[in-house]
C-alpha cells in the first residue's frame, strides 16, 4: 500500500489537521518563569511541524475562583482540546498548586476525561521535576487521562535557553522534539 502525498502533505498530518486540538499548560502563576519560555519553545516547534497548538498561561488568568475569565479560559483552551502538554515547574518537590487548583476549579468530566496528555518538568535544580511529574501522573490517571510515557525532566532549565528565551542546548531540543513527534502519533 502507497502512502500518497495530497499537495506535499502527507495524510497523517491531513488528519492531525482536521482533528487536533492541542492546549499547551504553562503550569505556574509567577511572573518571568523559565516555564513559560519553555511552553514557547514547545509552541514554535510544533508550528514548525504546521500542528497550531494554543498556550494556557495560569499567570494570565485567576485560577483561584470559578468565576466568568475562568469559564471563558475553560472553554476556549481546555474542553475543545484533545491532547495537553503540560510544562510544569517544581514547587516543593511536586507540581504548583495553582496547576492543582486549576484542575480542581475546572469541569473535570469535560475538560480532562479521556484526553491524552504529555507531561514535561522545568526546573533550575537537577531533576528536571521527576517527582512533581510522578505525583501530577498519578492525579491525571484518577482523571481517567492517558498520560504520555515520555516525560521529560528538563533539568538545570536557566542554562538550556539564551537571554531570549530560546534553546541553545541542541541536545534538550532533540529531546523535544523526539518526545513531541512520538505524542503526535500517540
Amino acid at each position: 500500500m502507497r502512502n500518497v502525498s495530497l499537495c506535499g502533505i502527507v495524510p497523517m498530518q491531513i488528519l492531525l489537521f482536521f482533528t487536533l486540538m492541542l492546549t499547551i499548560i504553562s503550569g505556574t502563576n509567577r511572573q518571568d518563569n523559565n516555564t513559560y519560555k519553555v511552553a514557547l519553545e514547545y509552541q514554535r516547534v510544533l508550528s514548525e511541524k504546521g500542528i497550531n497548538a494554543e498556550i494556557l498561561s495560569l499567570k494570565h488568568t485567576n485560577m483561584m475562583q470559578r468565576d466568568e475569565n475562568f469559564i471563558a479560559a475553560e472553554e476556549e483552551f481546555l474542553i475543545p482540546a484533545n491532547k495537553f502538554i503540560i510544562i510544569m515547574p517544581e514547587y516543593n518537590g511536586s507540581y504548583p498548586g495553582i496547576l492543582k487548583l486549576m484542575i480542581d476549579n475546572s469541569n473535570v468530566a469535560k475538560c480532562w476525561w479521556n484526553k491524552k496528555v504529555l507531561l514535561t518538568g522545568v526546573s533550575t535544580g537537577r531533576a528536571g521535576n521527576l517527582r512533581g511529574m510522578e505525583h501530577l501522573t498519578g492525579s491525571l490517571l484518577h482523571l481517567k487521562m492517558q498520560v504520555h510515557y515520555n516525560r521529560l525532566p528538563l533539568s538545570v532549565v536557566d542554562t538550556l535557553l539564551d537571554e531570549k528565551g530560546k534553546f541553545i542546548n541542541e541536545f534538550a531540543l532533540n529531546a523535544i522534539k523526539m518526545q513531541l513527534e512520538e505524542f503526535l502519533q500517540f
